[in-house]
């Protein structure tokens, strides 16, 4: 969750803030749901962490590198950090998402969020409880989602994933194979007031309005929750028409 405390005030004469993103991939690309969604206003750059595998060890063996990207980021003029991998910063656990935030917030000076942040207060935003998951992930990695979630208040009602461990497998998902595991998730839960597709490197910018309107509930989606969260993390109005209810509302509420 975003505190008052933990935005950056900003006028109307002030430059426009820059979101440093710590992103997975060893490329170090900006996750194209970003600019997409908000080409204008604000400055998006990232550094890649290199994880190769969806697993808890694969996110062992690159969390300790969060700092240091986080501090690189600001040293190439980042005025905010966001964390923008989904089972980085939920696969300890919210005690851990929590630690994650300060810790890049102590290193840098700098107000930060993760990807696990944004989708639970995306959830709150939306007032939902009991919540449909598809999910990119393994069984391990499941569990641990289904944990985060039931510590941060909600019910976890059913799960569809696509099992891929190999993190560029990710990248080859389709559209048409989104809206499966959204249709599946949603046939196997038991009575869902929302879904959730988790995983940041899944695509869901075109498949979130039409899995809405084919099921009639609100859709929440690790990428463009998390670039939601951002920008209200530099205070900057997140509402983008056309792409679902979360971005339609006024997050800075």
């Amino acid at each position: 969750m975003i505190h008052d405390a933990g935005r950056i005030a900003l006028g109307e004469n002030d430059m426009k803030p820059t979101i440093g993103m710590i992103v997975p991939p060893a490329a170090g690309e900006v996750p194209p749901e970003a600019p997409a969604l908000y080409p204008h206003g604000v400055t998006f750059i990232a550094e890649g962490l290199g994880l190769r595998q969806l697993t808890p060890d694969g996110y062992d063996g690159v969390i300790d590198e969060v700092g240091t990207l986080a501090k690189k980021l600001k040293q190439r003029g980042a005025s905010a950090i966001a964390l923008m991998g989904t089972s980085l910063s939920f696969y300890r656990g919210v005690p851990f998402n929590e630690e994650l935030i300060a810790s890049i917030e102590a290193a840098t000076g700098l107000p930060a969020t993760t990807m696990s942040a944004g989708v639970v207060q995306a959830l709150h935003q939306l007032g939902a409880r009991r919540v449909a998951l598809g999910t990119a992930y393994g069984a391990a990695v499941n569990d641990r989602l289904e944990r985060f979630l039931s510590d941060s208040g909600f019910v976890p009602a059913g799960l569809a994933s696509l099992g891929i461990e190999d993190v560029e497998k990710v990248f080859a998902v389709t559209e048409d194979m989104l809206m499966d595991l959204g249709d599946r998730a949603l046939e196997v839960a038991d009575s869902a007031d929302a879904l959730f597709i988790s995983c940041g490197g899944l695509r869901t910018l075109n498949v979130t309005l039409p899995l809405e309107r084919r099921h009639g509930l609100p859709v929440v989606s690790s990428s463009t929750a998390g670039a939601w969260q951002a920008m209200r993390l530099v205070n900057k109005d997140p509402r983008v028409e056309g792409y679902g209810r979360l971005l339609g509302q006024d997050g800075l509420a």
